[in-house]
């Protein structure tokens, strides 16, 4: 962060003390309250952040609200296009340190972290593309002598409620339709990352936005709940747990405001006899240790049909006992820690729930040791098999490092499990038939599938769950509409309203 900003100080305990972003501008906030940044490799508090309170709540959307009505109102499409190329290469300017700060918030590998980095620019220069589309229609009618036109307009003030395990690619994947389509937005980041939104802020103003366009608010679950109910506010975007969206949801729906929920997922990651299992039991690796578990998209119920079972078993706890756990700046390192102690004591509970419902464990379990890091929140990838799809383990989001190893049968089997459960976000299949591989696909209840892969994602296809896995898609062409609110103009080019009783006339 900048030093040059007055607001930054620095506390008696040593570590750098930020304000609330708003208005262009790091300001103090009226709580006066402020919560700890840890890192969580090191245990040790690096930074503190405002927790907003109902004032600081109406001071952003009081900004983002003027800005709407007024300077950013009057921005063409180009404008906002040219300035999201600007904002992209800010980022990547900047990518080192932008990757660093999430690393230093989550305890995720620096080497997953750059890689988002490099790749944010890119949403930017692609949703400055289609800034630029036309995205409305003239429509064809029954009538004589009217034309009719549709116009897609920005909603208004947004609110983006965003999660810790990848803060800013997942802040970007709103951030980008949302000014595109000319939209003002306040995002909330988790407490447990705050840092990192509030940097790419002040990048954003130094890249040229208008003053209230994009603001941000920090503190622990009330700055969020606040703006999901605010008469200000025109739409919320989230990303996080099934529970939170369900409340959010809820809460937002007595003012009948706009939302868009990415939920939480326990997705299939289907394994076949006849599947290229070198290739597979990469991408069953990948699917659920990648991040350390801590995605939404994690492949958390691994599949195997029956008759190579024992050999997939075999070998993934093999390969699982070889990935090293460490530090997280290490280039070495395969895995880093959990997030914060709330969710490292979450995956330790669902390890003693899973072994009481008598689900085997074969590899992992217990904290990993690592040398230098101590305090550090390190668990060792664990895998339970001969799991039931009817035990807790299966049956509830971890989001943790933990892989539920379940057998079945024949492809009816294996449909009917991967579809038994109240998520819908992602699958997998693995299978080098390619029409059984498109038929299984076909039939899972996801809103994304691999098909011998796992775990990609890209901003030019849509990405969204099914059932209890959200509401809308982000990413892709379409995202650009969960911003806007659709117009119908209709035009007489004849002679006008002859008879007020007959609209044919």
């Amino acid at each position: 962060m900048s030093q040059t900003l007055s607001s930054l100080v620095e506390t008696p305990i040593g570590v750098t003390r930020y304000g609330l972003f708003i208005d262009n501008k790091f300001v103090t906030p009226q709580t006066e309250k402020y919560i700890d940044v840890t890192n969580p490799a090191t245990g040790e508090v690096w930074a503190q952040v405002p927790d907003a309170g109902a004032e600081d709540v109406d001071l952003a959307v009081a900004s983002a609200r003027r800005a709407f009505e007024g300077e950013w109102a009057g921005w063409r499409a180009a404008d906002r296009a040219k300035f999201l190329i600007r904002f992209g290469q800010a980022i990547a300017d900047n990518a080192d340190e932008i990757a660093q700060l999430q690393v230093d918030e989550n305890g995720k590998l620096i080497r997953e972290m750059a890689g988002q980095a490099r790749l944010m620019p890119e949403y930017f220069n692609y949703y400055a593309g289609l800034a630029q589309m036309p995205t409305g229609n003239t429509n064809p009618l029954h009538l004589k002598d009217i034309i009719n036109y549709t116009v897609r307009e920005p909603l208004g003030v947004v609110a983006a409620i965003t999660p810790w395990n990848s803060p800013l690619l997942l802040l970007v994947w709103k951030l980008g339709p949302a000014l595109a389509a000319g939209n003002t937005l306040i995002a909330k980041p988790s407490e447990i990352t705050p840092v990192s939104t509030l940097r790419i802020a002040e990048l954003a103003a130094e890249a040229g936005l208008p003053a209230g366009v994009f603001n941000v608010l920090t503190g622990l679950g009330a700055p969020g709940a606040a703006l999901t109910t605010h008469e200000g506010v025109d739409k919320v975007a989230f990303t996080g747990s099934t529970s939170t969206g369900q409340a959010i949801a809820s809460a937002a729906g007595k003012s009948l405001k706009s939302v868009s929920l990415e939920l939480g997922g326990k997705s299939p990651n289907i394994v076949f006899e006849d599947a290229d299992l070198d290739s597979a039991l990469n991408g069953l690796i990948a699917g659920i240790f990648g991040a350390s578990g801590q995605t939404c998209m994690a492949g958390s119920r691994i599949l195997v049909q029956e008759s190579i079972y024992d050999k997939v078993v075999a070998e993934l706890v093999t390969r699982t006992e070889r990935i090293k756990v460490g530090d997280p700046q290490s280039s070495d390192s395969e895995m880093g820690t959990i997030a914060c102690q709330a969710q490292y004591d979450k995956v330790r509970h669902y390890i003693e729930v899973a072994k009481n419902e008598g689900a085997k464990l074969v590899a992992g379990g217990v904290p990993a040791v690592v040398e230098g890091f101590e305090n550090g929140l390190f668990m060792r990838p664990t895998v339970f098999a001969d799991v039931n799809n009817d035990m807790t383990i299966a049956r509830e989001e971890v989001f943790g490092p933990i892989a539920a190893v379940i057998p079945f049968t024949d492809e009816a089997d294996a449909i009917r499990i991967a579809n038994d459960t109240e998520f819908g976000l992602a699958a997998g299949v693995w299978s080098t038939n390619i029409q059984r591989a498109h038929r299984v696909a076909g039939k899972l209840q996801a809103g994304t599938v691999w098909i011998n892969n796992y775990r990609k994602t890209g901003y030019s296809t849509p990405f969204g769950g099914f059932k209890q896995s959200g509401v809308g898609r982000e990413n892709g062409p379409n995202a650009l509409l969960e911003y806007t609110e659709e117009k119908s103009v209709w035009v007489d080019t004849g002679q006008g309203v002859k008879d007020p009783f007959n609209p044919r006339a």
